[in-house]
């Protein structure tokens, strides 16, 4: 029924300054306008952080440009958006953030074959200078081994 979307947008800041622990998807509660501007691309992660309310969890920050085509009930770009997760699924992130050191981060935003827009969030520790160095380190090796392989 729908096609397959090639909508996937990364948070590559949060793989690089955290160690990401356990990854959840969750469904996000959007209006009709930040729909469509997810469909056309617009969107973006990077400053995006989870946060819990009232046992709900929220995903803050998160940039989605206002759709073109909307009216004068277009929504606002940075609003709080709530995540849509099993009982099971947040009792575990509630349980893990209380362990000093760790957050929630969102990784990916994508539109799945059903046509729903959803959000890969992951359980992360943040990561130490000398892992970043280490980090940057592989990402160099593996570039130059591919180099390589091309020759």
């Amino acid at each position: 029924m729908f096609k397959k979307s090639n909508i996937l947008i990364r948070n590559k800041k949060a793989s690089f300054d955290y160690e990401i622990l356990e990854r959840f998807v969750a469904g996000i509660q959007l209006y009709g306008t930040e729909i469509k501007s997810i469909r056309d691309g617009k969107a973006g992660l990077s400053d995006t952080y989870c946060a819990f309310i009232n046992e709900e969890l929220w995903v803050k920050n998160m940039h989605i440009a206002t759709y073109f085509f909307g009216t004068y009930n277009n929504h606002d770009v940075r609003r709080d958006r709530k995540l849509l997760l099993t009982k099971r699924e947040l009792s575990k992130l509630i349980r893990g953030t209380k362990e000093t050191g760790n957050t929630i981060v969102p990784t990916k935003l994508f539109i799945n074959d059903k046509g729903l827009a959803k959000l890969e969030i992951g359980l992360a520790k943040g990561k130490k200078t000398y892992d970043k160095r280490q980090t940057l380190k592989e990402k160099e090796d593996k570039r130059s081994i591919d180099r390589a392989m091309k020759k």
